[in-house]
């Protein structure tokens, strides 16, 4: 095994669910050489940020400690075996932030973005949004449906209208965050952080309607990313797995992982296309989450 791949999904903190990873991602990843752990993690809003990212953190550290009870053969030539986060909208977001906490006992090799952002642009996130605002209106009642004890499974059905709703009113943060705006900017975006720990790669499309290019561009600009850009409206493009920008996406986040590893730790991989096996384990806060492992013989 090469490296773990930590895994959250996205769904603008409101909904979602750790096994959202379509095929093949799992395959192009894992037939490469990774693992990939998906973390559930609690939403919102019945569980603000503050919650969430104590549980996205402990999450990442469980793995750092327990390595060797999740995955097999978890050490490498060189030591502990290395890990990257990866994160989809607002599950890149999370990975973001909890890299620039940088509180782990081992830092991550490098951060995963696919359409992700750390709030450094004004207005988008707390105005109605233009392209939500074209959908038929959604009541406050919306809220009412979704359960008002912690959760970490969110189910379209019911959990989608809330964000809908959330961004028609512009409206948004005030499911997720409580208290003065000015912490909010500290501590939950990337304006005050100006170096992240390890190298970061960004997917995101030019005509994006839920998260604007804009915030793409001052993400990638402020932390040297390696990007990836997909012309097209899709907020997450790579949902279509006939898109070509699909294979294409997951070949170069493949491509960035390996330059990362060689650059880091002077290592060389061979590839050997096994077809992923699932385990079922459980994190500190007892949300579930699956690792998926292309066992290597």
């Amino acid at each position: 095994m090469k490296a773990a791949i930590i895994y959250f999904h996205g769904g603008g903190l409101l909904y979602g669910r750790r096994k959202d990873l379509p095929r093949p991602h799992l395959n192009t990843l894992t037939q490469a050489g990774y693992a990939i752990i998906a973390f559930d993690y609690p939403l919102a809003p019945a569980a603000k940020l503050e919650m969430i990212m104590d549980d996205v953190e402990s999450s990442i550290q469980y793995y750092i400690d327990h390595s060797d009870e999740l995955i097999e053969n978890p050490k490498s030539s060189e030591g502990s075996l290395p890990y990257f986060l990866w994160g989809r909208s607002a599950g890149a977001y999370l990975c973001l932030i909890a890299a620039a906490k940088g509180t782990y006992t081992q830092a991550p090799a490098g951060i995963l973005s696919y359409y992700g952002y750390g709030f450094l642009c004004d207005n988008w996130f707390k105005e109605p949004s233009r392209h939500y605002c074209t959908l038929p209106k959604v009541p406050e009642s919306a809220l009412c449906v979704i359960p008002e004890d912690i959760h970490a499974d969110g189910d379209l059905d019911t959990h989608y209208s809330v964000y809908v709703y959330a961004r028609q009113q512009g409206n948004w943060i005030d499911l997720f965050y409580e208290g003065r705006e000015k912490f909010f900017y500290l501590d939950y975006t990337l304006r005050a952080c100006d170096n992240l720990p390890c190298p970061l790669f960004c997917a995101h499309s030019t005509g994006d309607t839920d998260v604007p290019f804009s915030e793409f561009t001052e993400l990638s600009n402020k932390y040297h990313a390696k990007r990836f850009i997909v012309s097209g409206t899709e907020h997450d493009f790579d949902r279509d797995t006939e898109n070509p920008f699909t294979q294409k996406v997951l070949d170069e986040t493949v491509a960035f992982i390996e330059k990362c590893l060689i650059s880091s730790f002077s290592l060389s991989f061979k590839r050997k296309k096994i077809p992923p096996q699932i385990a079922l384990t459980y994190n500190l806060r007892g949300f579930l989450f699956v690792q998926y492992v292309s066992l290597q013989k």
